[in-house]
């Protein structure tokens, strides 16, 4: 069976884009922020607001999260996204830290 150029064409478009797709899922969580990190620990970041310890951070508020923050560099429905605080890390969109603005 001959496969034609158009064929071939159609066919290295649809890999290639699955490819890209997989590696951008992917680059969400690889460089995604932990939360043993040092600069993390001293602004008392965690990847799910619900965890935030209320007795020692009494400034946190139900509904405050990294995606609704002034310093989050991302859509408010992104799973992970760019903060100022952490330079190339990505934080959790349902994260929350100390820093929290909405300014």
């Amino acid at each position: 069976m001959k496969t034609s150029r158009r064929h071939f064409l159609m066919l290295s478009v649809g890999v290639s884009s699955s490819l890209m797709l997989s590696r951008a899922a992917f680059a969400d969580t690889a460089n995604a922020l932990s939360e043993a990190d040092p600069k993390a620990q001293a602004v008392g970041y965690k990847e799910d607001a619900a965890k935030v310890d209320k007795a020692k951070f009494p400034g946190y508020a139900a509904g405050q999260t990294c995606a609704n923050c002034s310093l989050f560099q991302g859509k408010p429905t992104d799973a992970y996204g760019g903060c100022t605080l952490f330079g190339d890390k990505q934080v959790a969109g349902r994260g929350w830290c100390n820093s929290y603005s909405n300014m």
